[in-house]
């Protein structure tokens, strides 16, 4: 069994999609892939319930037949960092809580990817950063980052976090989460290489909101644009 922790270097900058798009590919490829989005605020309210969209998706993408409240146990309303939602909404995260449904993925499937809310330092209780929680988990690191100006500065911070906290680095992604593309997005893969020696494993490109539903485009772009033996 394998697991590994998909953070951001910021929101937005297409860690959902790349998640699930390695799901799909893994999921082609003959794996049983489980997936966790422990926490997802900005739930829109449908039938009653809130519904965590990114967590729908990811798991559309891995063809996972566990339940919802097993993959994504805290639903927020509020569109904030989970540990600020759920203190303002009366909710209170228990990272025990996590690290079971976690335990209880990994002895169901062959890998696990668990995606995170935003960066590392976003918040997930009161007292706990995300980095906190990895730790906790004991599991590997991918960092996705924005190809983009100020790309090199935030995905360089987040490896020295990373590292200062003492979590292994399995690798990063890099992902044109807009169409344009000029000298940033040309000079940012080698100038992070040049800065760190953790794993460059590929850049997903720009993928139209419209496209993001398709299962087979995007196992294709991950097989093409992503260096998938790490997990296989």
């Amino acid at each position: 069994m394998k697991a590994y922790f998909i953070t951001g270097t910021d929101t937005g900058v297409g860690k959902t999609m790349v998640t699930g798009a390695i799901a799909a590919a893994l999921a082609a490829m003959g794996l049983s892939v489980g997936v966790l989005k422990p926490c997802e605020s900005g739930c829109d309210e449908k039938d009653g319930g809130l519904v965590p969209a990114d967590a729908v998706f990811l798991r559309s993408m891995a063809g996972c037949g566990d339940s919802l409240d097993d993959i994504c146990p805290y639903r927020l309303r509020t569109p904030l960092a989970p540990g600020v939602a759920a203190q303002r909404e009366g909710i209170i995260i228990d990272p025990a809580r996590i690290k079971a449904l976690f335990a209880a993925s990994c002895s169901r499937h062959d890998i696990v990817l668990i995606e995170g809310a935003g960066g590392l330092l976003v918040p997930v209780t009161d007292r706990l950063l995300t980095i906190d929680l990895v730790k906790q988990l004991g599991i590997p690191l991918i960092i996705v980052g924005r190809l983009s100006l100020g790309a090199v500065n935030h995905m360089l911070l987040t490896v020295r976090e990373a590292q200062r906290a003492g979590v292994e680095i399995a690798g990063i992604i890099l992902n044109h989460a807009a169409q344009e593309q000029g000298l940033a997005e040309q000079t940012n893969p080698d100038v992070i290489c040049r800065f760190t020696d953790a794993q460059l494993l590929g850049a997903m490109p720009f993928v139209p909101a419209s496209d993001r539903g398709d299962k087979q485009a995007l196992a294709e772009l991950a097989c093409r644009h992503l260096s998938l033996s790490l997990f296989a």
